[in-house]
């Protein structure tokens, strides 16, 4: 009895949902006229569409999941491939650099009496301490640029080339000059020379002045170098202002820097090289004693640190000027 009961409530609930079924399809035709298409329902209920979203919407928490962790992000197989060489990079300046210090390490073990290597920090302040120091004490040098009006480019890319030069030999020097460019103006073709051919020209240490050198010190103080003086230069004195004429000049006119001297009455002096070197013989039969600025100046510092001519003088008079020390002949 209770189960002829049970089956009947079974088949009244099996009529109902067939009922609600056939009113759902009845319905749906309407709700495509009126809404337009309707999806098709999986087997949760839902529209399959609605399915795909929600899948969608799962592989993004996922994803999110994952860069929320911090463990690898997705990227391009191109960016990861980047990525590797870049670590690669990296690690082979660290290794580089281990094993640098390693060899330092070792070397001091081998030579305790050596100094250590001084950091580029360090030898860039003492440069500047050390320049800076002879702007006050001296010994101080003037290159003088009035002349450069008549010089052509070829000439002014020379010149630049070797202001740069000197420039780096002063750096180098354990007792520098200070330096002056004197008669040099910044809408110069010179100076846009220097800027192009120079890098950092513009923070050298030393002092670019448009005012002449005759007016800029006094006069007495002054000691113009020129190869066409009859006075020999003995010494080189810290309370005196040597000048350099800045000059190139492929056409080689002769006592151009004496005769502005002259004019003003400032002394000057020639390069021992007549008393400390001789001519030497050479298939062009060429002898000069005239000498680029960066040549004039390695033989003063040379000079300031031996107190020795002959040495000096090796330092800056090439082979190709056709002299030669007095005693390499004897």
């Amino acid at each position: 009895m209770v189960n002829t009961v049970w089956l009947k409530e079974q088949r009244t609930k099996h009529m109902d949902w067939r009922l609600e079924g056939s009113t759902q399809k009845v319905e749906s035709p309407v709700l495509q006229g009126e809404e337009g298409i309707l999806e098709e329902t999986g087997e949760d209920g839902l529209p399959e569409g609605f399915q795909l979203l929600q899948i969608d919407a799962e592989g993004e928490c996922q994803e999110g999941e994952t860069l929320a962790t911090g463990s690898t992000a997705w990227c391009s197989k191109n960016v990861q491939r980047k990525q590797r060489h870049w670590e690669k990079i990296v690690a082979a300046k660290k290794s580089k650099r281990k094993q640098e210090k390693e060899r330092r390490k070792a070397n001091r073990a081998e030579n305790p009496g050596i100094c250590p290597q001084h950091s580029k920090r360090f030898l860039r302040a003492l440069t500047k301490e050390k320049l800076l120091e002879a702007k006050h004490s001296g010994p101080r040098l003037c290159i003088d640029l009035s002349m450069t009006h008549h010089m052509s480019k070829k000439e002014l890319s020379r010149l630049a080339g070797q202001i740069r030069r000197l420039y780096g030999s002063n750096k180098k020097a354990d007792r520098p000059f200070w330096i002056c460019l004197t008669g040099f103006t910044i809408d110069s073709p010179l100076y846009e020379e220097c800027v192009r051919m120079n890098d950092g020209f513009s923070s050298y240490l030393l002092d670019i002045k448009e005012e002449d050198c005759f007016s800029l010190f006094p006069l007495e103080t002054l000691v113009y170098l020129t190869p066409d003086s009859e006075h020999a230069l003995e010494d080189v004195d810290l309370n005196k202002v040597y000048i350099l004429g800045g000059l190139v000049d492929e056409s080689i006119q002769k006592k151009v820097t004496f005769q502005k001297a002259w004019e003003y009455s400032v002394k000057t002096a020639r390069l021992p090289i007549q008393e400390y070197m001789v001519r030497n013989q050479n298939g062009k039969n060429y002898h000069s004693e005239i000498l680029a600025i960066n040549q004039v100046f390695d033989i003063l510092s040379t000079y300031l640190e031996t107190h020795n001519w002959p040495e000096a003088l090796k330092k800056g008079v090439t082979s190709g000027k056709g002299y030669i020390l007095r005693n390499s002949v004897e």
